[in-house]
């Protein structure tokens, strides 16, 4: 066991989880303990703050995600904690590592994830009066129904090559969304080659 690993199971006990996978160990933390863990291993020599992320883990909710790395021992650490869906928020790292500010604008952007304290949370990448949240998987990629998609690999999730008996859906797209649009009372354009506007409420 490493001198971390140790640091970090004395200090939060049962409250945390270390597991072990690819060479690379990962703790798990509730959200209230996820600033004094990363204070406790920036201190400990995780000085290096490399990536912060989300990934959408339904029905429960959100894991943020931060990659940490050791410049003296060479050594990676992964450090977990969940957010609920209903109301995603999570303190906000950058009184901790200034590198997280980004990082943690593009995960509000993508998964709706609040960093409450942060010094500047607004959208980073997508265009202004986007709605939505891109990187959940419930969010409908609705332009890929609307517009041939250029990424098609099997006959028929195009109107690229082959022709095909049974038109499918492309990848991003939930069976009944289709069904959804097409029932009376929804207006758009037809959902044919070269239709950038996905079907929108009457």
């Amino acid at each position: 066991m490493s001198s971390v690993e140790t640091l970090i199971e004395e200090r939060y006990g049962s409250r945390v989880q270390v597991s072990h996978a690819f060479g690379q160990t990962t703790a798990d933390v509730p959200a209230g303990d996820w600033l004094g863990l990363l204070e406790a291993v920036r201190d400990a020599g995780y000085v290096y703050f490399d990536w912060l992320t989300g990934v959408d883990d339904p029905p429960d909710g959100f894991q943020v995600v931060a990659h940490l790395y050791d410049p003296v021992e060479r050594a990676r650490l992964l450090l977990r904690t969940r957010v609920s869906r209903e109301d995603p928020r999570l303190p906000s790292a950058v009184g901790v590592f200034r590198g997280a500010n980004w990082h943690e604008r593009e995960t509000f952007e993508m998964f709706g994830v609040i960093f409450e304290g942060h010094p500047n949370l607004v959208p980073l990448l997508l265009p202004d009066g986007f709605e939505g949240f891109p990187l959940r998987k419930d969010f409908v990629l609705a332009s890929r129904v609307a517009k041939a998609w250029p990424g098609a690999k099997e006959p028929g999730e195009s109107d690229h090559g082959s022709p095909s008996r049974r038109k499918t859906l492309p990848p991003g797209v939930p069976a009944d969304w289709a069904r959804e649009a097409a029932r009376p009372g929804v207006v758009g354009p037809d959902l044919g080659p070269g239709d950038e506007t996905p079907r929108r409420e009457a």
